[in-house]
C-alpha cells in the first residue's frame, strides 16, 4: 500500500515490516535454495539424462535411445537409465556438491561474481567426476541471473559468454567432437537464458530508477521555482510599498516639523505646511488603495493594474517636491516620450527616490536633475549639496551616509531603512543597466544609465493612396 494511501477500514494500517516475506532478500534467497535442492529429487530417476557420468549427447551417434546415447568404454550400461545403479561415492559426492551450490545462494546478493565462478568451477568438477550436474546446472543458471541484473552489462556478458563457450567446448570434446552432450548444452542454454532474463531486470530497475530521479529533479524545480516565485514576488510588493509610502511620509514627516517650528511664528508658513501634509496624506492613501486592490485582484484581471507612473509624470512629481521645499534645477535633453515600458518606470522611480533623500538629507533643501534621452540608453543625473565629511574619528560613519540616494544603511543615526538604494540597484540590474552613488566633497551625485528600446512608430498610409487606387481602377 501506498505510504499516502489511508489504511481500510477495519485495519491497524500496514503490517510491520518484520513479519512481511521479503523476496527481494532472505525470502528470494530461500526460494532459490529450495529450486536447487529439488534436483536431489530429479537425481534419483526423475531426469536420466542428468544422472552421473557422460552419454546423453545428441547428433547422430547412435545408440537405442536414437540420441546418440552411447557411453565410454569401461562404464557398463548407461548410469541415467532407468536400472542405474549410482555408486556410494557419486552419491556422496553429489549430495555434497548440490547441498553446496544451495547454500551458495544465500551469498549471490553479496558477491555475485565469486558466486557464479565458484559454481561454474563446481560444475566443471561434477563434470569431470561423472557427478550429477542438475543441480549445479539450476544453481549456475541462478547465479547468472543475479549476476547480470546487478553488475554492469558488460562485464556480466564477458562472464556469462566465456562460461557458455567452455560449456559447449566441453560438451563436443566429451563426445569426442563428433556431438554435443545433451547436459551440458541444457546448462549452457539455461545460463544464456538467464542472463538474458537478469539483464532484462537490470534495465528496468534504471529505467524505473531514472524515472523516479526526473520526477524527484522536476518536483525540487517546481519547489524551488515556486519558491523563487514567491521571492520574487515579495520583493516585488517591498519596493512597489517602499515607493509608494516612503515618498509620501517623507514629505509629511518633513512638513510637520515646519509646521511645528513656525507655528507661533510664522501661522502662513504653518498652514502652508499643513496644506502640504494633507495633500501627501491624501496622496498616500490613493497609492496604497490602488496597490492594495492591484494584489487582491485576480491573476491576469486586465481592469486592475498597480500604480505605474512614467517619464511623463516626472514634471508633476518636481512640482510636488518644489511645494514641499525643495527648490530644482530640472534639464532635459532629448524627447522623454521614446522612452517607455519598464525603463520608464524605473526611471521615474528613480528620480522619485534621489528627491525624497534630497528632501531628507541634503543641506540647503537643494538639487538639479538631469535627464539624457540617447537611444538606446537613457542618462539620469541626480546631484545636491550636502554637508561636507567630518575629519576622521568625528563621526565620519554618520556623515558618508549624507545625500541624495545615499546608503542610510549605513547611518549611524538611524535616518533611513537603507532599502531606497537597494530598489534603485534592484530596478537598474533587471534592465541591465548600470548606476553609481557616492559623494565627493560637499555634493552628493547618483547617476543611473537605463537602456531603452524605443516604441515601433505608426507607419501611416501614403498620401496619395486613395488617388493611386481611384487613378488605377
Amino acid at each position: 500500500m501506498h505510504p499516502s494511501t489511508p489504511p481500510r477500514a477495519g485495519r491497524a494500517g500496514p503490517e510491520p515490516t518484520h513479519a512481511a516475506f521479503n523476496w527481494n532478500g532472505w525470502g528470494g534467497d530461500l526460494i532459490a535454495a529450495l529450486v536447487v535442492l529439488v534436483g536431489a529429487g530429479l537425481l534419483f530417476g526423475f531426469a536420466p539424462g542428468f544422472g552421473g557420468g557422460f552419454g546423453g549427447g545428441f547428433g547422430g551417434l547412435g545408440g537405442e535411445n536414437g540420441l546418440g546415447g552411447g557411453t565410454p568404454p569401461g562404464t557398463g550400461p548407461d548410469p541415467g537409465g532407468p536400472g542405474r545403479v549410482i555408486p556410494m561415492a557419486h552419491g556422496v559426492g553429489g549430495a555434497v556438491l548440490l547441498v553446496a551450490s544451495a547454500a551458495l545462494m544465500f551469498l549471490r546478493r553479496r558477491w555475485p561474481t565469486a558466486v557464479f565462478a565458484v559454481l561454474f568451477a563446481g560444475l566443471c568438477v561434477a563434470i569431470a567426476l561423472g557427478l550429477p550436474t542438475l543441480g549445479p546446472s539450476i544453481a549456475i543458471a541462478i547465479a547468472a541471473h543475479t549476476l547480470t541484473s546487478v553488475i554492469s552489462r558488460r562485464a556480466s556478458f564477458l562472464l556469462v559468454g566465456w562460461a557458455v563457450v567452455v560449456l559447449l567446448v566441453l560438451s563436443a570434446w566429451l563426445e569426442s567432437w563428433a556431438s554435443l552432450d545433451v547436459r551440458l548444452v541444457q546448462a549452457a542454454a539455461a545460463i544464456a537464458v538467464a542472463a538474458a532474463l537478469g539483464d532484462s531486470a537490470r534495465s528496468r530497475r534504471a529505467y524505473l530508477r531514472a524515472v523516479t530521479e526526473r520526477a524527484e529533479r522536476a518536483e525540487q524545480t517546481r519547489e524551488a521555482e515556486a519558491l523563487r516565485r514567491v521571492s520574487e514576488e515579495r520583493l516585488r510588493i517591498a519596493r512597489d510599498l517602499h515607493d509608494t509610502v516612503a515618498h509620501q511620509i517623507s514629505v509629511i514627516s518633513l512638513n510637520a516639523g515646519v509646521a511645528s517650528s513656525t507655528l507661533d511664528t510664522r501661522p502662513a508658513r504653518a498652514q502652508e505646511a499643513l496644506g502640504t501634509i494633507r495633500s501627501a496624506a491624501r496622496a498616500a492613501l490613493t497609492d496604497i488603495g490602488e496597490l492594495l486592490r492591484f494584489l487582491r485582484a485576480d491573476e491576469g484581471d486586465p481592469t486592475v493594474a498597480p500604480p505605474q507612473p512614467g517619464l511623463t509624470e516626472i514634471a508633476g512629481l518636481c512640482e510636488r517636491m518644489r511645494e514641499a521645499g525643495l527648490t530644482l534645477d530640472v534639464a532635459v535633453h532629448g524627447d522623454l516620450e521614446r522612452v517607455g515600458g519598464q525603463a520608464g518606470r524605473t526611471a521615474y522611480r528613480i528620480v522619485q527616490e534621489g528627491l525624497t533623500n534630497m528632501l531628507k538629507h541634503g543641506a540647503g533643501a537643494s538639487g538639479r536633475v538631469e535627464l539624457t534621452v540617447e537611444a538606446p540608453q537613457l542618462r539620469i543625473l541626480l546631484e545636491n549639496p550636502v554637508a561636507p565629511r567630518p575629519a576622521a574619528g568625528a563621526g565620519a560613519a554618520a556623515a558618508a551616509a549624507a545625500g541624495a540616494g545615499a546608503d542610510p544603511a549605513a547611518d549611524a543615526v538611524g535616518r533611513g531603512t537603507g532599502l531606497g538604494l537597494i530598489g534603485i540597484r534592484e530596478r537598474v540590474a533587471a534592465l541591465r543597466g548600470r548606476v553609481t552613488a557616492g559623494q565627493s566633497g560637499d555634493r552628493y551625485r547618483l547617476l543611473a544609465e537605463l537602456p531603452f528600446t524605443e516604441p515601433a512608430p505608426d507607419r501611416p498610409a501614403p498620401p496619395d493612396a486613395a488617388a493611386l487606387s481611384v487613378e488605377d481602377s
